[in-house]
């Protein structure tokens, strides 16, 4: 499944994490994280990966479209 930009900004502000918080997690840069959550640019495949294993080893499991998703939410 493939983050989306809202699923990001949701899933770091439950984390508390900055943008640069998340750009240091996944070696991206915080121009790549800022252009992705305003929409401005979409990652590559890659990137993308990048940043739901971050968000995901931070404690955050995504719900699936059509699962009452798309969306984030703190393990339990």
């Amino acid at each position: 499944m493939s983050i989306t930009a809202s699923q990001c900004r949701g899933a770091r502000a439950m984390l508390d994490w900055t943008q640069e918080d998340l750009a240091e997690k996944t070696g991206l840069t915080v121009n790549t994280i800022s252009s992705f959550e305003n929409g401005d640019h979409t990652p590559h495949d890659s990137n993308r990966r990048k940043i739901r294993e971050a968000l995901e080893a931070g404690g955050i499991e995504f719900i699936e479209r059509g699962n009452g998703g798309p969306g984030a939410r703190l393990r339990g």
